[in-house]
This record gives C-alpha cells, structure tokens and sequence, in this order.
C-alpha cells in the first residue's frame, strides 16, 4: 500500500523556521521525482520545490527561492522540505507528491501557519 506521510507542520512565528517530512512507502521511491506543493485557502495548489530521481536535480517556485531547500534521503525513502525565513504568506497545506511518468501519489498534507 502506498503511503505518503507529511509531518513537521504548525506554528511559527514571522522569520521562523520548519522542516517539513514526508516518509514514502509502497513504491520505489528513489525513482520518483518527489515535490512539495501548496494550497492557501481560497487559493489552487501550487507548485514549491520539485527534486528529481537519482540525479537529484531541484526546482524552486520563484515566490520561495533563496528561502527553501528541497532534499532527499533514498536510504530513509524521505523528502524534506526547510523553510527558513516564513512569512504569513507562506501559511497553507503542505503536500508531498510522488510522480514516475503517469504514476502520481499524494500524502494528505501538514498545516503551516506563519503568524505572531
């Protein structure tokens, strides 16, 4: 069974700090290319930070670069996410996507909320 399962979320100040998890399951993981997207309320998700299979190349959303790392650890079938430097504008669902041509997972998300 495949799983995707988000974890690190929740409150953080302005200028604050999160790592975000997703620990993958069911699938060979290190074929993927792994991604974090976003959803604001009222707003679509969104692309974050894509990073691929083996080569481990990476792609940023413009409105993020400078201030997020993607990364992976094959061995530990996991992707992080670090998000330094959060701004109110940041607060959305955070969701990790698993893609290998038409083969697509989702996890269910973990809530960042940047607020004082």
């Amino acid at each position: 069974q495949v799983q995707l399962v988000e974890s690190g979320g929740g409150l953080v100040q302005p200028g604050g700090s999160l790592r975000l998890s997703c620990a993958a399951s069911g699938f060979t993981f290190s074929m993927y290319t792994m991604s974090w997207y976003r959803q604001a309320p009222g707003k679509e998700r969104e692309l974050v930070a894509s990073i691929s299979n083996p080569g481990g190349s990476t792609t940023y959303a413009d409105s993020m670069k400078g201030r997020i790392t993607i990364s992976r650890d094959n061995a530990k079938n996991t992707v992080y996410l670090q998000m330094n430097s959060l701004k109110p504008e940041d607060t959305a669902v955070y969701y990790c996507r698993a893609t290998f041509g038409f083969r697509q997972y989702w996890g269910q998300g973990t809530q960042v909320t940047v607020s004082s």
